[in-house]
């Protein structure tokens, strides 16, 4: 398991308290699972993305990470409708573990209240989550 300061957590993504990631796109948000997630699940071995067209509201439950060690679900950090999915992980769901903000991302979606995104936690703001799970 990774230290806190061995984590990556781009300071250009927002985050949630299940150890999700959003990022704002143009009018698109694209989503995935946070290098602590990751981490803490081990080596990824299957991933189920959301279906495209699908609409959730925040929080909902839109996937799941299936690992050596257990099956983590995945939650929508904002409300939205999914329009596209990264494909590349049903063949390599180890991006997840190797590259979880760019290769390993999980879907991209179209926010029905774009400004949900202000209502997640900053890079600086995570840490300091983390820093209290590990106390």
């Amino acid at each position: 398991m990774k230290e806190i300061s061995e984590l990556v957590t781009p300071s250009d993504v927002r985050y949630t308290r299940d150890h999700e990631w959003a990022k704002v796109e143009g009018d698109i948000i694209r989503i995935g699972v946070t290098d602590y997630a990751q981490d803490q699940l081990g080596d990824v071995v299957f991933v189920e993305v959301p279906k495209v067209g699908k609409k959730y509201g925040k929080g909902e439950e839109c996937g799941s990470l299936e690992s050596v060690k257990a099956v983590g679900e995945v939650y929508i950090p904002v409300g939205g409708e999914i329009t596209r999915v990264n494909t590349s992980l049903e063949d390599s769901p180890d991006l997840v573990n190797s590259a979880p903000y760019t290769d390993g991302w999980m879907a991209e979606l179209k926010p029905s209240d774009p400004s949900e995104i202000e209502g997640l936690m900053t890079c600086e703001e995570y840490i300091e989550m983390l820093k209290g799970l590990k106390e």
